[in-house]
């Protein structure tokens, strides 16, 4: 127990006792140092249980958008198998389109010349006999007749003029159609029909890479 005594200006202070043993007040002291530390604890536990649910949400999050993209993945796989067939099949087709435009790069339509060659015959001429001849695969053989370098073959033509200018008109004609080229005359014999003179004539051109059809091969190819 400990007595004070205080003198503030002239003036005595009543003294103060203090009847509180030391150890009850340092046990009260030790006390409140506890309460301050459980409590420091608890807050701890609260901050590391927030964090730890943070980290679990995040975690959750992660999971599910992995698992979603595993199912995009899977999806996808799935599509891409269902197409190789499709993948497998263009190719087929490809290269069929390549072994037909490769068979048929030559197609010339005789239906589309002679069409057309109809619309140039002269009025006063008319054909007896037309015969047509493509050149061979192999371009060393040998052929009866000799061509131009680059033509495909060659088309002869009997025929049945009143004079000789419808011949020459005949040969003009043949020179202006699409895909022939170097027209020739090779005779011309005077004739009758009745009682009327004509000339009977052959002649003969050659065929160009122009009168190909084209109808096998890709544009651009």
């Amino acid at each position: 127990m400990t007595t004070q005594t205080v003198q503030t200006a002239g003036v005595t202070a009543m003294p103060r006792v203090n009847l509180m043993p030391p150890e009850i007040a340092e046990a009260e002291r030790f006390r409140r140092l506890q309460m301050a530390m459980g409590g420091a604890v608890v807050l701890s536990a609260v901050v590391v249980g927030l964090l730890y649910q943070h980290a679990h949400s995040g975690i959750s999050d992660a999971q599910k958008d992995l698992t979603a993209a595993q199912n995009q993945h899977t999806g996808l796989q799935g599509k891409l198998d269902s197409l190789s067939s499709v993948s497998q099949t263009f190719a087929a087709v490809q290269a069929k389109e390549s072994l037909l435009s490769q068979a048929m790069g030559n197609e010339i339509r005789w239906s589309y010349v002679l069409n057309d060659l109809s619309y140039r015959v002269p009025s006063d001429f008319w054909l007896t006999a037309v015969q047509a001849t493509e050149t061979v695969a192999d371009p060393t053989a040998a052929t009866t007749t000799p061509l131009t370098p680059g033509a495909l073959g060659t088309i002869s033509f009997n025929g049945v003029a009143i004079n000789h200018d419808d011949v020459a008109a005949w040969l003009d004609s043949l020179a202006k159609e699409k895909g022939f080229s170097n027209p020739t005359f090779s005779n011309s014999s005077e004739g009758a029909i009745g009682t009327r003179t004509v000339y009977n004539n052959s002649t003969q051109v050659e065929i160009n890479s122009s009168a190909l059809s084209h109808r096998f091969t890709k544009a651009g190819s």
